[in-house]
């Protein structure tokens, strides 16, 4: 399609694109299918440019600008993996590996081969105190992409304490690399403005309020920082405290059934069990964020106490039955009732911790079978 003379066009890496006024470089190379690695960046969020990964270089300009935060103009000419460029995303990269306890294996290896670099980075269980993010951390992934296989600069000593009293996010303060992602997160996404940057300079932090823990504080445990974090500065407590197994993480797209908003995650499977649960990104209505209950109400699928098989009660006490004779008992008393009192007479309560499927099952049973639109829904956690 031919350019109109009018049109705006930048030049990313020998080719012309058209590009809105006020859309920045990164913007327009996303739209486009050009790789500019990240950080901070979080989509939906003011830019910040903090963490300098995404800097490219930029005709006439006198230093690298950050793409996350520079706006395209009329005929720029942009790189965005030349030498000086690489030279600067290595060196940024390093710097943050040595921001705090980043122990993932990257640091430690100075092999010859990059290629046996990369498989031995892969047997994570020859590593010892591997960090919970291990396997899904932007820092890992970007040490791999740039061969930053050392560090010249000595790792910071951790100046705070684990935070591992909340209930469900363990703050790991030693493998913050304050990209602000978590901050932007709580503030311009969920809006909950529990946490924010804290102190200065080298004792710089994100805080809550008085600098409490997250349970002490207006944090609601929404989870939308846990998402956000590229490292594992924040995890879910379950990852904290589990031990690594073996087996292929799977991802499960589905719709939560806690209540009737109808937001969309992923359910994360491994060894045939629920390890975590992500908001989907980019799809309605939640577009990535979840309650607390969304993100962290699935203990229940696998706990140890729950029933699986029928109780009838009698005489004031419980007894385990066949699904027979406990169907057979439902359907008796329920026919009854029918007859003598009208379907009305009947209310049916479903539940949150039964899939979806099963929860339209009983509302047609209920209006289908019985005859009765008094069908509620529990969605408390």
């Amino acid at each position: 399609m031919e350019k109109a003379a009018s049109d705006n066009i930048v030049v990313i890496d020998g080719h012309e694109f058209t590009f809105t006024p006020g859309e920045t470089i990164l913007q327009v190379a996303q739209r486009n299918g050009i790789d500019i690695p990240t950080l901070c960046y979080l989509k939906g969020a003011p830019h910040t440019g903090a963490c300098r990964i995404c800097v490219v270089e930029v005709e006439g300009a006198r230093a690298l600008v950050a793409s996350c935060a520079a706006p395209a103009g009329n005929k720029m000419v942009v790189r965005t993996e030349s030498p000086a460029v690489l030279k600067a995303r290595r060196l940024n990269i390093e710097l943050l590996l040595a921001s705090g306890h980043h122990n993932c294996l990257v640091q430690e290896l100075n092999m010859d081969s990059w290629t046996d670099f990369q498989l031995k980075s892969m047997e994570a269980e020859e590593h010892q105190d591997l960090c919970p993010a291990y396997g899904d951390c932007r820092l890992q992934d970007l040490a791999v992409r740039y061969q930053v296989k050392t560090t010249r600069f000595e790792p910071s000593e951790p100046r705070h304490p684990i935070e591992n009293v909340n209930p469900f996010i363990v703050r790991d303060f030693s493998r913050c690399v304050m990209c602000g992602r978590c901050v932007q997160a709580c503030n311009d996404v969920q809006v909950n403005r529990a946490i924010s940057y804290g102190y200065r300079g080298i004792a710089s932090k994100i805080v809550t309020a008085g600098d409490r823990p997250y349970i002490q504080s207006d944090c609601v445990f929404c989870g939308e920082c846990l998402q956000a974090c590229p490292v594992g500065a924040l995890v879910s407590k379950e990852d904290f405290q589990r031990e690594r197994t073996t087996g292929e993480v799977k991802k499960v797209r589905t719709t939560c059934a806690y209540c009737g908003v109808g937001c969309q995650l992923y359910l994360h499977v491994k060894d045939n069990k629920i390890r975590k649960i992500t908001g989907v990104e980019d799809v309605g209505p939640n577009y990535g964020s979840l309650c607390v209950k969304g993100r962290f109400g699935y203990d229940f699928i696998h706990h140890p106490d729950r029933l699986k098989k029928p109780l009838i009660r009698e005489n004031g006490d419980f007894r385990e039955a066949s699904w027979d004779e406990a169907l057979n008992l439902i359907t008796d008393k329920l026919s009854r009732i029918k007859d003598q009192q009208g379907p009305d007479a009947i209310g049916v309560l479903s539940s949150a911790r039964i899939t979806n499927e099963e929860n339209y099952l009983a509302q047609k049973w209920t209006r289908a079978v019985i005859g009765t639109n008094s069908i509620d829904h529990c969605a408390r956690l």
